[in-house]
This record gives structure tokens, sequence and C-alpha cells, in this order.
């Protein structure tokens, strides 16, 4: 299910990210480690996470994904492996929550791409995903909250 979306002013976010590049399909296998490593050093340095981790989609081609996975910090990350400094763009933004598993992601972001077409609203930039409660919940999948975000043009 998709909420309707709503014109949000975001601040710049200051964040600590791994950065990928992958085939697709490869989603599943590299989500999951990246996040526990990104976890561990954020821990490790004592920067949080001072909020939910989101995944930063920088470029967008329908068999590459281009982005990072990252968490707000309160503090610059000490680059550490594969984890590095980074921040979410301070932006006018189309949001909208999608509840469901994260597998009608792809779904969600399709009825929130033709909305946007439809009301006529130009998309700039990048987009990005914040996961708001998921399995780390415990949580039935059907109660997965993920807020969905497109820059726009004003």
């Amino acid at each position: 299910m998709l909420e309707p979306p709503q014109i949000v002013e975001t601040t710049e976010q200051l964040s600590a990210v791994i950065r990928l590049t992958i085939p697709r399909e490869e989603i599943r296998h590299v989500m999951g480690p990246g996040i526990t490593e990104l976890m561990g050093v954020v821990s490790k340095q004592c920067i949080g996470p001072t909020g939910a981790w989101f995944s930063h989609h920088l470029r967008f081609d329908p068999d590459v994904f281009d982005f990072e996975i990252g968490v707000p910090v309160s503090a610059p990350v000490t680059p550490e492996g594969r984890v590095v400094g980074s921040w979410l763009p301070a932006a006018t933004v189309l949001r909208a929550t999608y509840q469901g598993p994260y597998e009608g992601l792809g779904d969600a972001w399709a009825e929130f791409d033709a909305w946007v077409k439809a009301q006529g609203f130009e998309l700039i930039g990048n987009a990005w995903e914040i996961y708001q409660s998921g399995p780390e919940t415990g949580l039935d999948p059907s109660t997965y909250r993920t807020e969905i975000n497109r820059p726009i043009k004003v």
C-alpha cells in the first residue's frame, strides 16, 4: 500500500555510507552484510546511528543499482573499510510511505512515478528510501514501512 505523496522540504543529513554499484539481481545478497558493516563502524565510532537506515540511489539504470547504503550520524565518520562520509541532500521532495514487504518496493516506485508524471512534476537528481520499520522490528512483512523520496524542480 502506498500512501498519498506529499511535498516536503528536507534538510541536509550527515551520513555514513557504503557505496555500491551492482547488478540489480544482487541487491538481496549485499544489503544485509552492508548494513551490518555500516552499523558496526558507526557504533564503534560512537556517532550513531541517529535515525533509520536508508538507500540513496545515485543513478538510474534498469540493470544496475548505483547507490549508497547509509545511516544518519551525529558527527563525521572516520573512513573505515568501505564506510565513508556522505549526506542526504537538502531538497524539495515528493515523499510517500509504502507499507508492505520489500519485494513490493519496485511496484510502489512504479505507482509513485506514474503519479508524479500524471501530476506534471519535474523530477531532478537522485532518490532515496528510508526504512522506517522492517525485519529488525520482528514485525510481519506486511507492516514494514519504507519512505520513498524524489527531489522535484520547484
